[in-house]
């Protein structure tokens, strides 16, 4: 949440801050605020607390950050959670392989010129092909 807060953003809020509610009351108000997000954080932390009681103790180490859909993938299947073979179905759609295979085989190619294969290399001492005289009036 706070990761797009640059600095020049927050000398811009604090600056916006002392204009509207003074230098003054600046101090009073940044305390109310701390006040009024202890309280938040303490119901918070009361509410976690009162629901893990009431889960049992099953439930006594449950995270709720698990429920995110991304801390719940990573947990339970990117870090080897019971997904065995995710490991082996991501290697077998991994181009990666395949494409030195043929990065190899078309080098090979190039610097074999056996007959029958193209070179894709260019080649310094291929003469240019010859352009025939273009007859408008042919056309």
């Amino acid at each position: 949440m706070f990761m797009e807060l640059s600095p020049m953003k927050l000398v811009a809020i604090a600056i916006v801050a002392i204009f509207v509610f003074g230098p003054d009351k600046l101090p009073e108000f940044i305390q109310n605020a701390a006040g009024v997000l202890r309280k938040v954080r303490a119901f918070a932390d009361s509410a976690k607390q009162d629901l893990r009681s009431e889960l049992g103790p099953e439930f006594k180490d449950f995270e709720f950050e698990d429920l995110h859909p991304k801390t719940f993938v990573r947990k339970r299947m990117l870090d080897g959670g019971n997904l065995a073979g995710l490991g082996e179905i991501r290697n077998a759609l991994d181009p990666r392989p395949e494409l030195e295979e043929i990065t190899v085989a078309v080098r090979d190619t190039a610097d074999s010129r056996t007959p029958g294969t193209v070179s894709l290399a260019k080649d310094a001492h291929a003469t240019p092909p010859t352009r025939h005289a273009f007859d408008p009036d042919a056309t």
